[in-house]
């Protein structure tokens, strides 16, 4: 958790890119790396849809949003995308569950301070 899943990518182009999205994603969120998942997902369109992109996580500044959304979006230019739709689905940890318990605090980088003598 976090969830970025992908519609209408190239499979080869995700696995080449996801360990810079990873990167990316995690230092502006500040969570662990090892928790951000990427999935294809397999679907059948029955009008035109642009290719999207939809990212399942709890709420964050409005800022982290945006800074998320123009950097993955500029990631995916550069490989000829340009024509992403990017949106959201926010999630209440106290309604995501674990192991059949709900989830009690959202996982973050703890930050190590140095102190000064």
């Amino acid at each position: 958790m976090p969830f970025l899943r992908f519609k209408g990518f190239d499979r080869n182009l995700l696995k080449t890119i996801s360990p810079t999205l990873i990167e990316e994603f995690s230092h502006i969120v500040n969570i662990p790396k090892d928790i951000v998942k990427i999935e294809l997902l397999a679907v059948e369109q029955i009008t035109n849809t642009p290719p999207s992109l939809e990212i399942l996580m709890f709420q964050r500044e409005q800022e982290k949003h945006d800074a998320l959304a123009a950097t993955l979006y500029s990631m995916l230019k550069e490989h000829g995308y340009t024509n992403v739709h990017i949106f959201f689905v926010i999630l209440t940890p106290s309604l995501y569950y674990k192991e059949g318990q709900p989830l009690k605090e959202i996982p973050k980088i703890e930050v190590l301070s140095s102190s000064k003598s």
